[in-house]
């Protein structure tokens, strides 16, 4: 981009009989002008980085900026010690977001979707686990990749110890709490087995508005208030009522992937390329409506271990066992979450040839990645979305083990 600007002036000197000089310059500024493909070869890159391993011995980055907490806090306590009410926006003051309930119901109809489309393709998609580490591979045999990171791999030279793999391994169960009420009291260590366990995604839905008879909630009519971190009105505490059944509430076996694969039979041949499309699909749905829920209602993680927690606060449940517990007592350092710790991505090496000789350390700079159940819808005969295309590295023809030398 050039500019051009002209810069007229007049100069008199101050001895006498000297004339007025007046002059105009020509200024020139030229900028390196871009491309105009630059934008859209950096919107479809080839190939992007592989998902790296967070450290164990370190917290989580926090996934809004520290110096933005402090800020936010700042603010607050200042509107506190001016005795000014906190202005409160829902879901943050406990009120339902009507436009986001339907959202909630659509989450949970495609996470039943995906539990189901799961449990049947895992009958034919051989999957397979590491009994020491996290690691997780979706072929006919396990790889040879000596990244092993168990308690025995020093003796293994870290390879991997394969066994058979289950719906778990694909699909992370992160569970929470249940709260009837978020804004009540908090789970305190010795009254954690008074609250239920269940999958992390159906109680983010519940509280934006799901109902489930089983798992009842409260619905304000009101909304809470607050001066600085201190509640001075929510309405008072509810006794929490007794769960119920009827004959149209949603059956909580379908809501979790504990036994999936005995309740659901092998498909047919003629259906599977069916059901791994529709499994692809609630699986981009799920991950799509947690994000947007998660944009408005409150949801904490440690940042320390893989606990979750659905409320404005987190529990006091002293159960981590991570970094440093012992100088918090087994409590969690709380911090927002990230939609990956809620609904994980669980990324798996991509295989080419699912029936080829297994990978190889040497030759995992050509391999890509995906997530597990993309991975495995993939190979079912799933068409895959175009995001996950780059991390996959399609494009990428894998050499043999004396070509890779020669590869720059």
């Amino acid at each position: 981009m050039s500019v051009l600007f002209f810069l007229q002036f007049g100069h008199e000197q101050l001895q006498k009989g000297r004339p007025i000089i007046l002059g105009t310059f020509l200024c020139a500024s030229q900028r390196p002008k871009k491309s105009p493909s630059f934008k859209i070869q950096e919107a479809s890159s080839q190939n992007v980085d592989l998902p790296q391993r967070l450290p164990k011995n370190k917290k989580k980055p926090y996934p809004i900026p520290f110096e933005k907490i402090k800020q936010a806090a700042r603010k607050d306590k200042k509107l506190a010690q001016m005795g000014i009410e906190k202005p409160l926006d829902p879901p943050k003051n406990g009120l339902l977001v009507p436009d986001l309930i339907p959202v909630a119901y659509e989450v949970v109809d495609a996470w039943k979707v995906l539990i189901k489309g799961l449990a049947q393709l895992l009958h034919i998609i051989p999957v397979y686990a590491c009994s020491e580490c996290s690691e997780v591979h979706v072929a006919q045999t396990g790889h040879h990749i000596q990244n092993c990171l168990g308690q025995t791999s020093a003796s293994r030279r870290s390879f991997h110890s394969w066994v058979k793999g289950s719906i778990n391994d694909v699909l992370v169960p992160i569970e929470s709490y249940h709260l009837y009420d978020p804004f009540g009291r908090r789970i305190k260590h010795e009254t954690r087995f008074e609250y239920d366990r269940i999958p992390a995604v159906v109680e983010l839905c519940i509280q934006a508005g799901l109902d489930i008879p089983e798992y009842p909630s409260r619905r304000r009519t009101s909304p809470i208030r607050m001066i600085g971190k201190r509640v001075i009105d929510r309405g008072g505490y509810v006794e929490e009522p007794k769960p119920w059944r009827s004959a149209n509430s949603y059956s909580l076996a379908d809501l979790d992937t504990y036994g999936a694969c005995g309740r659901f039979p092998p498909p047919t041949s003629s259906d599977v390329a069916r059901i791994a499309q529709e499994t692809m699909d609630a699986y981009e749905i799920v991950r799509m409506g947690v994000e947007k829920l998660m944009k408005k209602y409150t949801v904490k993680a440690c940042g320390y271990c893989s606990e979750v927690h659905v409320g404005p606060w987190g529990h006091n449940a002293k159960l981590c066992g991570e970094f440093k517990h012992q100088w918090r007592d087994g409590k969690h350092g709380w911090q927002d979450a990230t939609v990956d710790e809620v609904f994980p991505s669980n990324y798996v090496w991509h295989v080419q040839d699912p029936k080829g000789p297994p990978m190889r350390g040497a030759l995992r700079r050509f391999y890509g990645k995906a997530p597990a159940v993309v991975e495995v819808c993939m190979q079912a005969g799933a068409q895959i979305p175009r995001k996950y295309v780059p991390m996959m590295r399609l494009d990428i023809v894998v050499p043999d083990s004396e070509e890779a030398r020669l590869v720059a």
